[in-house]
């Protein structure tokens, strides 16, 4: 059975500007409220102004906000934008059977260190060993996902240092979590980072894993959806 990652206390909004990675303006009620934004990748081509967007409402002492922007809807397609969401939805998708690369193990950690390396995941099976590193993938393009949507040096060292780590015997995988639905191919976004895609189908070749799954996405969840064929060589623009 699929677990489903729920949000509560979900409110409706409106885009109105992003004055820096951390924060937005957006209309609540008819009021211009400032919220956290809970992702600090571009998003360019969603956040704009007049869009369609759905927060969380946590107010606490510790928090600068009371909302927190969890998704935007893009023309028919809801896309959520938290970038803390996709290692959940895979970790629940796994521990669920939901992923057939991952079945029967009999460990499965989070965020273990390897080396200098932090990889989301460890497993372990009876007959196997790897690592998982997860990205969040938001932007889309004529009905292609492509990843990422900057320029990413911590992503290009993740997946050099997956590299090393299949090298020394273990399996690995870079994981791609679309997060929304009805896309139709993945690739690496070699217009925006040549590096991160030039890494991406060197891992590839040495043996690295590379999966992608889209989301199935409402106001208030997210939960993993189905395969999503994988273009690596793919050049755009």
């Amino acid at each position: 059975m699929v677990k489903i990652m729920l949000y509560s206390n979900i409110v409706k909004g409106t885009f109105i500007d992003r004055p820096n990675r951390f924060i937005a303006w957006v209309e609540i009620d008819g009021e211009r409220t400032l919220v956290h934004v809970k992702n600090t990748g571009r998003c360019r081509e969603i956040l704009i102004p007049g869009a369609e967007v759905y927060l969380q409402f946590a107010p606490s002492p510790k928090r600068k906000t009371d909302y927190s922007l969890t998704s935007v809807r893009k023309g028919a397609s809801l896309i959520n934008i938290d970038s803390q969401v996709p290692n959940q939805v895979v970790y629940d998708a796994i521990l669920s059977g939901e992923i057939k690369a991952f079945e029967n193990l009999s460990v499965l950690k989070r965020e273990v260190t390897y080396h200098s390396s932090r990889f989301d995941m460890y497993f372990e099976s009876p007959t196997r060993k790897g690592f998982i590193e997860v990205k969040g993938v938001t932007l889309e393009e004529n009905g292609s996902a492509l990843f990422p949507d900057a320029p990413t040096k911590r992503g290009t060292r993740h997946i050099l240092e997956m590299i090393e780590a299949v090298e020394d015997g273990y399996e690995g995988f870079i994981f791609f979590l679309i997060q929304m639905k009805g896309i139709q191919s993945f690739s690496p976004n070699i217009k925006t980072d040549p590096e991160f895609a030039k890494a991406l189908m060197l891992a590839h070749s040495k043996s690295v894993s590379v999966l992608c799954y889209d989301s199935v996405v409402s106001n208030n969840e997210i939960y993993l959806n189905a395969k999503v064929p994988i273009l690596l060589d793919q050049t755009r623009g």
